[in-house]
């Protein structure tokens, strides 16, 4: 399997408009002409190293990575001079696309003739794609997609040609998201057209979707915040919107349930995945958002705070520290299997003897097989003792009506080993917060002290850098 065949299967239909951005629009077939000729200029290089926006020039040059058979790179164009330049290093030998070549890849010249180009693997074990993950607790590591880990995903979740001519998806997650690439492959398979956002703002996502007819669209939690915020409680009056997921960091429970009431015709979706299993491995669809939402049982309504089910040919076990399976509705590492799943980094795999992921999150399965993700395993703080996981008491700060992000960390003491420091923004008294939290939770995790920021410090893609906030308050509150 080779994901070349998804570009193959779609230019049958060589006039359909299959990409959109900044007012231009690519054909399938001109995409297909455009990535042979890209892959002539590719040939003979390391690997293709992609450092712009979101851009018509993203899809061909990963399509002209493929046919030139050397990995495409889409790198954060975000990162200061050192820390890219430090990535491209990692990459000798490689062609490097930055923001000024990106129109280059979309010009055709008059006679050129297309390149004689490398017999394509089709065994899948060829490295299509290495995304560095994010890096929010240590150096960005290089995650390894073979052909074979991002067609198990496609083909097993996936219809061909499922979507209606008329349907539209606009990609606002940034290229060097795992979700950028998905959204690529997933919305070419099903015949859905991409409509590109270059830069996120919340004003222009509404207009976006109201000019272009959009139909579908994936955020982050930090975007869809921005944007409830942005229709202050009104309806959003996208009524041709039928889908909207959200997914790659935790979202808080006021505001996936603000957005339930403000895009009242509208879908959720809930995905949770990681860059090393190839994007989504489970999924609360809207169906069961809309239940959770209505329904007066706990248990149920709790289930807004899920990830959902695991997707088919998708296996997901929780383990206990020791390794042994954990009950029902017990917190523990979560692991996953599938025929998606990398879990490789350079020539370094991290699959155990029987294939399964140690993902590094903690969660637990309800009774009904429901995964509710609760943060990081490194996240973990230990006072006096216990496990203390920052997502619980974040969740109970969110309720309170001041406050409108949260973070908890743990910072050393004396007596303690840690004490809890709740980063906040937002107003209110801090005796009173601590009560709140008292309140609804034991008093062991109750934070000692509160802090109030004007932001939290996030990626791009909206993941907590929580070891920035712990580096800046460890001495502090020591």
């Amino acid at each position: 399997m080779n994901i070349n065949m998804i570009l193959d299967m779609v230019s049958a239909d060589g006039d359909r408009v299959v990409a959109t951005a900044a007012g231009r629009s690519l054909t399938a077939a001109e995409l297909s002409a455009l990535s042979r000729r890209a892959a002539g200029r590719f040939r003979g290089h390391s690997a293709v190293l992609y450092l712009g926006v979101n851009h018509l020039a993203y899809p061909v040059a990963l399509f002209g990575s493929v046919l030139a058979g050397v990995p495409f790179v889409p790198l954060n164009y975000r990162l200061g001079a050192e820390q890219l330049g430090a990535l491209v290093d990692r990459h000798p030998g490689a062609l490097v696309l930055r923001a000024e070549d990106l129109d280059d890849l979309l010009e055709v010249t008059a006679g050129q003739i297309d390149p004689e180009l490398p017999e394509l693997d089709w065994n899948g074990e060829s490295v299509a794609v290495i995304i560095y993950t994010s890096g929010t607790t240590s150096a960005p590591k290089a995650a390894l997609l073979r052909h074979r880990h991002l067609m198990a995903y496609v083909l097993n979740t996936l219809e061909f040609g499922s979507a209606a001519a008329s349907d539209a998806t606009l990609v606002s997650v940034p290229p060097y998201h795992i979700a950028g690439l998905t959204n690529l492959l997933s919305n070419l398979y099903t015949g859905r057209r991409i409509v590109y956002l270059t830069a996120f703002d919340a004003r222009e996502w509404l207009d976006t979707v109201r000019a272009e007819r959009v139909t579908h669209a994936m955020l982050v939690p930090t975007m869809l915040a921005r944007i409830v915020d942005a229709v202050a409680g009104a309806d959003a009056a996208t009524p041709g919107l039928r889908s909207l997921a959200y997914g790659g960091s935790r979202t808080p429970r006021p505001v996936l349930e603000r957005a339930l009431r403000v895009f009242p015709a509208t879908g959720f979706v809930n995905a949770y995945g990681l860059t090393e299993t190839a994007s989504s491995i489970a999924l609360l669809g809207p169906d069961e958002h809309r239940a959770a939402f209505a329904s007066e049982d706990p248990a149920v309504r709790d289930r807004l705070g899920s990830v959902g089910r695991p997707l088919p040919g998708i296996e997901i076990q929780i383990r206990t520290a020791a390794g042994e399976l954990a009950d029902p509705g017990t917190t523990g590492l979560v692991f996953a299997r599938g025929a998606q799943i990398s879990g490789e980094y350079g020539g370094r795999s991290a699959l155990d003897a029987e294939g399964w992921f140690p993902t590094r999150d903690l969660g637990r399965l309800d009774d009904q097989g429901y995964l509710f993700i609760e943060g990081r395993a490194d996240d973990t703080i230990i006072r006096g003792g216990e496990n203390i996981a920052p997502a619980e008491i974040e969740d109970v700060l969110l309720a309170h009506p001041g406050i409108t992000e949260a973070a908890v960390i743990g910072v050393p003491d004396p007596e303690w080993g840690q004490r809890l420091v709740a980063v906040l923004v937002g107003a209110g008294d801090p005796e009173e917060i601590k009560a709140w939290v008292r309140a609804r939770l034991r008093s062991a995790k109750t934070p000692d002290s509160i802090v109030f920021r004007p932001e939290l410090p996030k990626t791009e893609t909206g993941k907590l850098l929580r070891r920035n906030l712990v580096t800046e308050l460890e001495n502090t509150h020591a």
